[in-house]
């Protein structure tokens, strides 16, 4: 593609125009612009496109291309994302993208050989120029993937109304996991339901700290079968947020799990009424991509005092029923109780054994049980930290 041409095209794009106002490809235009003048001043031009491409850790234009088209939202991509059709809009982006394939696969070394003297070649940085770009794969992506952020990311953190990704999450792994297989085949049963595009129970892990709770829900992005889950860990506060956010996840191909760790209200937060409406199903429902998962040291979520039962309210059992009866809308409770003894010094032993700890298990079990006594909860955290101790 001639450069004159290239450069209207650029100008002209449509589906995919938001690129426009990249820095990369807004560089890119001017440089092609500026080779095309009589008057050419391209090495600024060409000095500043090499810098952002080494900014933004890319070998090549086509590789970052590439990314902005897969990671960044756009109506094409939303669309095969949903099996939908539009002719115009499919065109459309059928020439966008083929315009930005020109842009990717230009010879970089042959642009500078006619913008620039002989004597100035010698030693310029070129961007890789073998990057092609497939309309038929990008929509073969969109398709197996979805477009935007959930296409790159896994974890998200929701916080004041945003959607933050998590690029590393601390994803436990299946054998970090000690104790409690029934709880946790309960939890992995009801996600499995989830990707498989069942309607599912809301879940509420529930019971003493430092059981695992928590990293019951964080390693289900660990099952084999996981590739379409989504975890978004909300944060108290953003409750009220919360149907905004369930609102635009209704239509992703992905499967979505809200999760909100250490819940519990005081008696005058009233986003327990939010969550009520939310697990219960207002006017608006919750779609079957999305599910709630909540942990707690508490049965009841609502905190409650000795004078919400001995007050002199009128109608005071049924605001007491009204504070107990949030757990009852989550559809699947999981109780994570303490260990017994028995049960606490097996996992020592196990524990022991996979960190090749040399010591002789009749002072191991002598220190567990010392240790036991001044660290009260026997839970997987007490006896990592026990291990740890040694």
């Amino acid at each position: 593609m001639k450069l004159d041409i290239l450069y209207q095209r650029l100008k002209s794009l449509t589906v995919y125009r938001f690129l426009l106002k990249e820095p990369i490809l807004d560089a890119a235009v001017a440089l092609i612009d500026e080779l095309e003048r009589i008057d050419k001043k391209a090495l600024p031009r060409w000095a500043e496109l090499v810098s952002l491409l080494q900014e933004a850790g890319a070998e090549s234009i086509g590789m970052w291309l590439w990314d902005k088209l897969r990671y960044t939202e756009n109506p094409w991509g939303r669309l095969v994302e949903a099996g939908g059709s539009a002719p115009a809009l499919e065109a459309a982006a059928r020439r966008d993208v083929e315009t930005l394939s020109a842009l990717a696969t230009l010879d970089g070394k042959r642009l500078l050989a006619a913008a620039l003297p002989d004597e100035l070649l010698p030693g310029l940085p070129l961007w890789s120029s073998d990057t092609p770009i497939s309309f038929e794969a990008l929509c073969a992506y969109y398709k197996a993937n979805g477009c935007g952020m959930f296409a790159r990311y896994r974890a998200f953190l929701w916080d004041g109304g945003k959607l933050l990704a998590v690029a590393h999450p601390d994803v436990p792994t299946q054998d970090d996991l000690v104790g409690y297989r029934r709880q946790r085949e309960q939890v992995e049963e009801n996600t499995r339901s989830l990707l498989s595009g069942k309607r599912v129970n809301n879940v509420l892990l529930f019971g003493e700290s430092g059981t695992g709770k928590s990293a019951t829900v964080k390693s289900l992005l660990s099952l084999p079968e996981a590739n379409d889950l989504r975890l978004i860990e909300i944060e108290k506060n953003s409750v009220a947020e919360m149907p905004a956010l369930i609102r635009t996840l209704a239509s992703r191909r992905q499967k979505f799990i809200l999760f909100i760790d250490d819940l519990a209200f005081d008696q005058d937060d009233m986003n327990y009424s939010v969550l009520k409406t939310i697990l219960e199903g207002g006017l608006e429902p919750r779609p079957d991509n999305v599910a709630i998962y909540a942990t707690s040291n508490r049965r009841n979520l609502v905190r409650q005092t000795f004078s919400d039962r001995a007050g002199d309210e009128v109608d005071r059992d049924e605001t007491i029923q009204e504070k107990t009866a949030l757990a009852d809308r989550f559809g699947l409770r999981v109780v994570y109780q303490g260990f017994t003894k028995k049960e606490y010094l097996e996992l020592i032993a196990r524990l022991a054994e996979q960190k090749n700890i040399t010591i002789p298990w009749e002072t191991v079990e002598a220190k567990a049980v010392a240790w036991d006594a001044r660290h009260p909860g026997r839970s997987p955290r007490t006896a990592r930290q026990f291990i740890d101790s040694l």
